[in-house]
């Protein structure tokens, strides 16, 4: 069976070391480490940007790169192994971060004062380096590596878990706009919502509906309760309790909280009945 293309860094020409055996390949790297310098860089399958997204890795996540070609470079990311192709302008070298971003979207400040313009903005699960900070008028903020500061309160030590409650962290999403592909606070999809609220509740999670599909272990749906997990054919949602899905979709083209059953109605005529059924904590 060929392996995954999304999992694994492997073209006829180049492939990844740890790949040796398994494909071949004209050539085999161990890649270089680098980490995300933009506040989102959208993976693609392909170096085009014409071409639609697979995810999208945050700043300050940390890629492993194992190509640059034609303003492009090949890498893989750390969090979920996904391997895929960005402007190589939207990378820089690796860091050692010591923050996460807690907030659903911060702003980066060119110094200490929420008055300044600010420089940037920043999703929840974006990574930062902190070196200092200092107080205006009573608000804390931390002094970047990079330079700029952001509010300390929307930071945790790398490490720290926001909420062992991963679905209080997704119901922070409500009616941030859908997109496909999407893995932020800007604009997300069905499984990115899962992963990154799962990611924010320290645990790791797959990418994407199908992987997350085996992941946890498998339920009636007659025991369907707060934090599990609902998959159709190309989708999946949270149950916020017993009667209500969590879901980012294109219907309403936000995340939203829908009645369960209604939700199986609906869904039904373009993706049949749900598939399965996961828990996962």
């Amino acid at each position: 069976m060929e392996l995954d293309r999304r999992l694994n860094a492997f073209r006829p020409d180049l492939a990844a070391e740890a790949l040796k055996g398994q494909v071949e390949a004209a050539r085999f790297v161990k890649g270089d480490p680098a980490c995300v310098v933009t506040s989102v860089a959208a993976l693609r399958p392909f170096p085009d940007l014409g071409r639609g997204i697979d995810t999208e890795l945050l700043r300050g996540e940390s890629v492993r790169v194992f190509d640059r070609a034609n303003g492009f470079a090949w890498v893989q990311a750390d969090e979920d192994g996904y391997v895929g192709y960005l402007p190589e302008e939207m990378i820089g070298p690796a860091t050692e971060p010591t923050h996460r971003i807690t907030a659903l979207r911060t702003f980066i400040y060119p110094e200490a004062e929420l008055r300044k313009p600010p420089l940037g903005l920043l999703s929840m699960g974006s990574l930062v380096t902190v070196i200092g900070d200092a107080e205006t008028r009573g608000t804390r903020y931390f002094l970047l590596a990079d330079g700029g500061a952001v509010i300390a309160a929307h930071c945790l030590p790398v490490g720290e878990a926001v909420t062992g409650d991963y679905v209080s962290v997704a119901t922070k999403f409500i009616e941030t706009p859908y997109l496909w592909g999407g893995r932020t606070g800007f604009g997300i999809d069905c499984s990115g919502l899962v992963q990154l609220a799962l990611m924010m509740a320290g645990r790791k999670a797959p990418r994407d509906s199908d992987m997350q599909a085996s992941f946890g272990t498998p339920i009636g749906r007659d025991e369907l309760g707060r934090g599990d997990l609902v998959f159709w054919k190309g989708h999946v949602g949270i149950m916020e309790d017993e009667q209500t899905l969590l879901h980012a979709n294109g219907h309403t083209m936000t995340v939203a909280r829908e009645n369960f059953e209604a939700a199986v109605k609906r869904i039904g005529w373009l993706y049949e009945q749900p598939t399965g059924y996961r828990r996962i904590l």
